[in-house]
């Protein structure tokens, strides 16, 4: 494996002087573990900031790619065959070249190898390698999402095997209870994963070594180095320091023991400690993390150190009102009232202009549903290049979402004005916009109010999608949820935006009739 390599630079400033070091992670529990850990053992010599759960290896890509964070733990295998989409294995000096045009880097090797598996029920006459399964085709297959898409996942492995299989796309946090309750009997694993041993599966053998390895590494700008030279060397010094048995030791902690990811990386780093860097500055900067605090652990000759004040399996209203609850819902508040204001500012005047305009009515009407058909994740994919990750895609995706109900209702709102009225304005001599403004839009507020109300208990629903791309909000706790396969973690997020949103229909409802009264007063 290479050392960790640097670009050329004009200057580099003093670490975390005046940038911060951005380190994402996707969303699975391993990779939450790897960008805490790496995050923490960073934040001693530069300001950072983990954007965890940004989602597949395209979105934190993306992100990457678009500068939006510096670097993030990803797999050689994946790198090798789903991003340079390379048919034979590479070695890690090819790797390089081929990203340095990129303007990427592939270095630190941590140590350990989680490949990619198939996992089946440890039943005595169950398959036992994976050419077996194409001798029982009425196997129920439930792969995730991501590993049923990629080029190094199911398409490659059916035809490999001959696999007549249908699967089925499933989280790959709840893969695992799915195969316990027998919902499905075969499942994609990775194998780090602490649950094999508890649940007795069998990890059925790839006997015509199909997959490649995927030891696990850092992909980085090539110009992170150079900028962040003290944080780069510490986390140069965690190459080679990660068996297999400890990332299964840290997967466990969190998932079956329910020790947040800080607090498991935190335990490996007390229990590991890591020569310092020579290059460290004297008055380290402060670290920015967008994780669950915890309380620190004391060293102890485990691999993970159990906080000091957070029993596991913390209990559902724990959960809810912990520390983050109010920033939590400061982001989740602050997105749907920028985005359905900004929903407001253009839907109205568009559904004004199909009023008025019967040859756009249907153009406008269509484009708005057309835009409203479009599926979220996929919005995001698609501005993350143009946009990057966090607040503002979250705001654009918000916004397309928001912008039916407001330009449908206003449209509707508009017309729906008695036309009697209309000819007493007219005959009064105003103006177009006068009637528009002193009439119709009055006599239409309880209607575009409505729209508005749509709008925004949608948006308190959707913005969930937010955490996907480190935006935050109460979907931060429903993707850590989803990874942990933790119900009490997911409802902890799914409570309070249930509760937003009854609040604000509430608050609406009453707009609606204090309106309703006016309106009626005009009339």
């Amino acid at each position: 494996m290479a050392a960790p390599s640097t670009s050329p630079a004009a200057a580099t400033p003093a670490d975390g002087a005046q940038a911060t070091l951005r380190i994402g992670s996707k969303r699975f529990t391993e990779s939450y573990i790897l960008g805490e850990l790496l995050a923490q053992t960073a934040a001693p010599y530069a300001r950072t900031e983990h954007l965890q759960g940004l989602g597949n290896t395209a979105i934190v890509l993306a992100a990457l790619r678009a500068g939006k964070i510096d670097l993030y733990p990803e797999y050689l295998g994946t790198i090798d065959q789903e991003i340079l989409r390379h048919k034979a294995p590479a070695t890690l000096e090819q790797i390089g070249r081929e990203l340095a045009p990129l303007g990427l880097g592939v270095a630190v090797p941590l140590g350990f190898n989680n490949t990619y598996a198939l996992a089946v029920r440890g039943a005595p006459d169950g398959p036992r390698t994976l050419s077996d399964l194409a001798a029982r085709p009425t196997l129920r297959f439930g792969l995730s999402h991501e590993f049923i898409g990629r080029a190094d996942g199911w398409p490659g492995l059916a035809r490999r095997y001959g696999l007549p299989q249908q699967p089925a796309g499933l989280d790959h946090g709840i893969a695992y209870d799915a195969l316990r309750q027998g919902q499905v009997d075969v499942i994609d694993i990775y194998s780090t994963d602490a649950k094999i041993a508890r649940d007795g599966l069998r990890v059925l053998d790839d006997d015509r070594h199909y997959f490649p390895r995927y030891d696990a590494v850092l992909l980085y700008r090539l110009d992170a180095a150079a900028r962040f030279p003290a944080a780069w060397a510490a986390l140069g010094r965690l190459q080679g320091r990660i068996s297999a048995a400890d990332m299964i030791a840290m997967n466990g902690a969190a998932e079956i023991d329910g020790q947040s990811f800080a607090a498991v990386a935190r335990g490996w780093l007390a229990a590991h400690p890591l020569p310092a860097p020579s290059a460290a500055p004297a008055m380290p900067p402060a670290r920015v993390s967008s994780s669950v605090p915890s309380p620190t652990p004391t060293l102890a000759s485990s691999a993970v150190a159990t906080p000091a004040s957070s029993a596991p399996h913390d209990g559902l209203l724990a959960k809810v009102f912990d520390d983050k609850l109010w920033l939590l819902t400061r982001q989740h508040i602050t997105l749907v009232l920028v985005a359905v204001a900004l929903a407001c500012l253009a839907g109205i005047p568009l559904g004004v202009l199909a009023a008025y305009v019967p040859r756009l009515r249907q153009v406008v009407l269509a484009l708005v549903g057309v835009l409203q058909t479009v599926p979220s994740l996929a919005l995001l994919a698609l501005l993350i290049p143009l946009l990057g990750i966090g607040a503002v895609p979250a705001l654009v995706a918000l916004f397309v979402y928001a912008l039916l109900p407001v330009v449908r209702n206003t449209c509707t709102g508009v017309l729906q004005v008695p036309p009697g009225l209309r000819l007493a304005a007219l005959a009064l001599g105003l103006r177009p916009y006068q009637r528009l403004w002193h009439v119709e839009l009055p006599l239409a507020l309880p209607v575009i109010l409505a729209g508005v109300k749509t709008a925004a208990v949608m948006s308190v629903g959707t913005a969930t999608i937010a955490a996907f791309i480190g935006a935050g909000g109460y979907g931060e706790r429903i993707t850590i949820g989803l990874a942990l396969n933790d119900n009490a973690m997911l409802l902890a997020g799914a409570i309070p935006a249930a509760v937003l949103a009854l609040l604000t229909q509430g608050a609406f409802e009453l707009l609606e009739r204090l309106a309703g009264r006016a309106a009626s007063q005009r009339v």
